[in-house]
């Protein structure tokens, strides 16, 4: 059995068909070539359009809510104890059932359906595996709302393989995201656990979201990324807000007043490093999504550092809101206008112009040569030269 759900070639035939679409709207393609490469790398799959998918997941919703509360139904009569979790556990079973048949009945990928049935499984999931723990542990230690409760391992592992699983298998975006929160609750939990764990947090996220990215940029390079794509790169967008979230003075003494209970917040301890860092991370966002050159960086650069306004604005209070946010707007729309003019055409490496980035793991040149290239053909069987006694006729003497 496959560890992808989805056939693998579907997302390289994906990419492959949206980077000759890029190229032929560039005038790198012909038609003629741009119509080879979209019959040589066929769509075999089904995904309708946005507003397609959205129905089809809405209405996958509402069959499953009907499904479960007719099972409700029966099982009531049956079961009298431990309802719930029998319940949860027939729906997800079966939701997992139904979402297989179709992947591989109809070959549908990521087509709004598949990703409700997903869901509503990791949901039943979730209600199966709260209930248990629920049950094993103590009564007076049943406090899941504070971070700091040891008994919140045992509802976040066993939750946290299965969503690792999922993601591996499905590879769906909000899924891998919800896999990636249970690993920063897990960190949370755990640091919680330590002496001086609270005051060390924000340090200890940072470095989770320093080996995450890591972990992430290990993982482009393997052969299977473009099935993994969407799920990577929302992951890299997340670990960047992560590590700045971590170091925001905002975030830091408010987390740090609900951590210790207290109604308001004070000021906390090492307070200019998290000024320093809530100002010089979206600057270092920025600069790295300039040089390099990435898109990610530098929105989310841009992203953070009007969160760091915002954090300034909210303790530092210079003008009135209104006239604070009418300021702000026009200096970003004029420094936006600046830069969209200055760089056309590019300059320093950078432009304005629209960016049709070329997939790094497919050369598309040579595939167009390839694929495209007119072989030459044996000829037909016939009049046929050479290997008589007639070439150069009478130069010696003999025909």
């Amino acid at each position: 059995m496959s560890l992808k759900a989805y056939n693998p070639a579907w997302a390289y035939q994906e990419a492959m068909q949206q980077a000759a679409t890029r190229w032929h709207r560039r005038g790198l393609l012909t038609a003629a070539q741009h119509q080879a490469i979209r019959a040589r790398y066929p769509l075999e799959f089904y995904r309708p359009g946005l507003f397609l998918r959205i129905g089809l997941f809405l209405f996958t919703c509402i069959g499953a809510a009907g499904a479960a509360g007719f099972l409700a139904l029966i099982l009531s009569d049956v079961v009298s104890s431990s309802f719930l979790k029998v319940l949860a556990f027939l729906c997800a079973a079966g939701g997992l059932a139904v979402l297989e048949m179709s992947i591989r009945g109809s070959r549908i990928y990521h087509a709004g359906a598949d990703n409700a049935l997903l869901y509503c499984c990791l949901g039943w999931v979730t209600v199966l595996f709260t209930g248990v723990i629920y049950d094993v542990i103590p009564l007076a230690s049943r406090d899941y709302e504070s971070l700091g409760n040891p008994y919140l391992q045992m509802v976040l592992g066993p939750l946290f393989v299965v969503f690792l699983v999922a993601t591996i298998r499905y590879a769906d975006r909000l899924v891998a995201a919800a896999t990636y929160l249970l690993l920063l609750l897990l960190v949370v939990n755990a640091a919680l656990q330590v002496p001086y764990g609270q005051a060390l947090l924000p340090f200890v996220l940072m470095l989770a979201a320093v080996g995450a990215y890591w972990l992430v940029r290990q993982l482009h390079k393997r052969p299977d990324y473009l099935y993994y794509q969407p799920c990577l790169t929302l992951l890299e967008v997340l670990v960047l807000l992560t590590f700045y979230a971590a170091g925001n003075y905002y975030v830091v003494r408010e987390a740090n007043a609900m951590l210790s209970g207290a109604f308001t917040s004070t000021q906390i301890p090492l307070a200019p490093v998290f000024y320093a860092l809530t100002a010089g991370i979206p600057l270092y966002y920025i600069v790295i999504g300039l040089r390099r050159p990435s898109r990610i960086w530098l929105l989310t650069g841009l992203l953070t550092a009007a969160c760091s306004v915002a954090t300034l604005r909210y303790y530092r209070s210079l003008l009135p809101p209104e006239i604070a946010a009418v300021l702000a707007g026009a200096v970003l729309l004029a420094v936006a206008a600046w830069a969209a003019r200055y760089l056309r055409p590019a300059r320093h490496g950078l432009t304005s112009l629209p960016d049709d980035e070329q997939p790094p793991h497919f050369n598309l040149e040579s595939l167009v040569v390839a694929e495209t290239a007119v072989v030459p053909q044996a000829p037909q069987p016939g009049l046929e030269f050479g290997g008589g006694q007639f070439g150069g006729g009478g130069a010696e003497s003999t025909y």
